[in-house]
């Protein structure tokens, strides 16, 4: 076994190599890092939408990536919820002509007198805002529509931005891609 003595020459040389490529690892990882962080998607503000219904029709795909959104902390559970009734509804109950969604999206669930639970069933759900409406007119704003990013293509030029009259539709971090809205926010 031999033992090769380097120089110093050599010693600086392979020093100075290391060196070089440790600097441009570290900048290839902070370019990379920048260019994550600068990464923008489409989402909703639910506080600046007023429920036009244009995200159900505006939208490049066949079934929206809008849809609507329930945030729990937020609702009543209202007997009389006014996201999914037709205003002045003839019953109570879940029949058809008393809800207020065309698709039938929002599910109701009975918990204890007077308590019912509001589900949404995304796939049913076209973004129409039509229960986030009711819902901000004569309820507490629990329902809010938002994009979801598994659906959404991100287009550049987003359609239904074009079309927001509110000018709810906006570009976010893609790492932090929802807004979520927030007891007192309505």
């Amino acid at each position: 076994m031999t033992i090769e003595k380097k120089s110093r020459r050599k010693f600086l040389k392979d020093g100075l190599w290391g060196t070089c490529l440790t600097c441009l690892a570290v900048v290839a990882g902070a370019f990379a890092f920048k260019k994550r962080d600068d990464e923008k998607v489409w989402q909703l503000d639910p506080n600046k939408c007023v429920a036009c219904g244009n995200c159900a029709t505006y939208c490049v795909l066949e079934e929206s990536a809008v849809k609507c959104v329930h945030a729990y902390a937020m609702c009543g559970y209202c007997d009389l919820c006014t996201g999914f009734f037709e205003p002045e509804p003839r019953e109570l109950d879940t029949g058809a002509e008393n809800q207020l969604c065309p698709t039938g999206a929002i599910k109701r669930s009975f918990i204890e007198d007077p308590y019912y639970e509001y589900t949404i069933d995304e796939p049913l759900c076209i973004g129409c805002g039509k229960c986030v409406e009711g819902c901000v007119a004569f309820g507490n704003g629990s329902l809010f529509l938002q994009v979801r990013h598994d659906r959404c293509l991100n287009c550049n030029e987003c359609s239904i931005a074009a079309a927001c009259p509110s000018q709810a539709f906006k570009r976010v971090s893609a790492d932090e891609p929802y807004l979520i809205k927030k007891a007192g926010h309505t």
